[in-house]
């Protein structure tokens, strides 16, 4: 297929990408000419702003393309190709908002996004297994690494080690390895 023949093709008709990652959901409607309003689930909200195909789930997952996108009080205000009035905004109220990973931004060197980090292994300096990253949080200042515990062989069955909460910052995050799947950290087991 020619390139122009792929951009004929109507965004209801395209296959689902196997890579989506929800990344805000539609509160409602903005304005009276269809545009939305989306609540990111990111602080920058990159791939909100600059994707131009959102799969949303309302009726049912499909594709719509946004024709623009902008920063309002903390949320998203969108316009979306055949979303021409306020009732069709409002009926799109509790969709999730997915968009491909491929085509996320790409950032900067030593920059992650938090969906590359959750499920990377974390090792100390030691070498000593520390956890796997569960999710991510933002406590104002810096992101938080919720790295879940490897589980200790010798406890007793019902004993839980708690979550371990790492600021994501170069004092304590030395590489990131995506390839290897591997965050090395300055952190002992006893912090």
């Amino acid at each position: 297929m020619t390139d122009s023949a792929a951009h004929s093709t109507s965004a209801s008709a395209q296959a689902v990408p196997d890579d989506l990652i929800q990344v805000g959901h539609i509160t409602g409607a903005y304005g009276l000419r269809g545009g939305v309003r989306v609540t990111p689930y990111s602080m920058d909200a990159d791939a909100l702003l600059s994707v131009k195909t959102w799969w949303i789930d309302k009726p049912s997952l499909r594709a719509v393309q946004m024709r623009n996108a902008k920063y309002h009080s903390g949320d998203v205000t969108a316009t979306l190709v055949d979303v021409n009035d306020r009732e069709a905004a409002e009926a799109l109220k509790g969709a999730t908002v997915q968009v491909s990973r491929s085509d996320f931004p790409e950032l900067p060197e030593d920059e992650y996004y938090w969906t590359d980090l959750i499920g990377l292994d974390t090792v100390n300096l030691q070498g000593e297994a520390l956890g796997k990253v569960s999710d991510m949080m933002h406590n104002g200042a810096q992101s938080i690494l919720r790295i879940t515990p490897v589980p200790d062989p010798n406890a007793a069955p019902d004993a839980k080690a708690p979550e371990r909460l790492v600021p994501f910052v170069d004092q304590y995050v030395k590489t990131v390895d995506l390839q290897a799947k591997v965050i090395t950290l300055d952190w002992g087991l006893d912090y």
